[in-house]
């Protein structure tokens, strides 16, 4: 039998690797910690990469240990997931991750101005009746611009045939950078092409490794047993610039999770 909640909750007071804001209303409550993650936290001058949505958190713990020389921070609110994740890192002795468990309407009072390199959204919640809510809506490009450098790259990784469409149409509506897009990215003609090392320079074309494909999260491996393609693509955010949300009705993912339907009975939204 797996452990309880309230036990994983208990186990994460104690972690060291585990920063605790799940409220809104901390609003008023000041992260000491903002701007001043590499030297109090990793010890270190490296690149910080933020995985949003991270759920059970392995995605995150994977690309820390194939990238050792970046930090690593996985955002979740719900913490009995993250558990996982900072269990397994605690355990490996990963000095480059690190978890932090809030809510991401207000991921910016965490992170100050050029603190991040890149974000990772690792199968968000396409929240197909709600734009404002999707992490790849220009509501979250802009808390983005907050902390993300200036052409800073998102990644996104998605089944969502609703998400992905949006998202490319949200990157079209604006002219941001398009850097890679793959609607079947386990069977790309050629496997080794531009997805990007935070490694290198940002516009700088690199190839993925064998390993960064290996890396799945729990649902990932759902969707792939299903036989749902993996969407992937990843673009750059400038600092400057309007950002308008596209004016455009787009088809209904016909599932909501795994093996459960969708509840609406619309075809379509924006």
């Amino acid at each position: 039998m797996g452990k309880g909640k309230l036990a994983k909750f208990a186990d994460m007071e104690t972690y060291e690797n585990v920063f605790q804001y799940p409220y809104s209303v901390v609003e008023h409550v000041p992260f000491e910690m903002q701007g001043h993650w590499r030297e109090q936290y990793f010890h270190n001058p490296n690149p910080i990469v933020l995985e949003l949505g991270c759920g059970k958190g392995e995605y995150t713990v994977e690309l820390a240990k194939l990238y050792p020389d970046i930090n690593f921070i996985g955002v979740d609110i719900k913490g009995a997931r993250m558990w996982t994740g900072a269990t397994q890192a605690l355990h490996e002795g990963l000095k480059n991750v690190a978890f932090l468990r809030t809510n991401i309407e207000i991921i910016e009072r965490f992170f100050a101005e050029d603190e991040v390199q890149e974000i990772w959204l690792t199968f968000s919640d396409p929240q197909m009746k709600n734009p404002r809510k999707r992490l790849t809506s220009t509501f979250f490009m802009a808390r983005y611009r907050h902390f993300l450098i200036d052409g800073g790259i998102i990644h996104l990784k998605t089944d969502s045939n609703f998400l992905f469409t949006y998202t490319t149409y949200m990157v079209e509506r604006n002219s941001l950078p398009l850097l890679f897009r793959t609607e079947d990215l386990y069977h790309l003609g050629n496997p080794r092409q531009d997805l990007g090392d935070p490694r290198r320079d940002l516009g700088s074309p690199s190839e993925i490794s064998p390993e960064l494909l290996s890396i799945q999260t729990y649902y990932e491996s759902m969707w792939i047993a299903r036989g749902l393609n993996i969407k992937y693509m990843k673009w750059q955010l400038p600092r400057e610039g309007a950002l308008t949300e596209p004016d455009v009705e787009i088809e209904l993912d016909d599932y909501r999770s795994y093996h459960r339907s969708k509840r609406s009975s619309l075809d379509k939204a924006k």
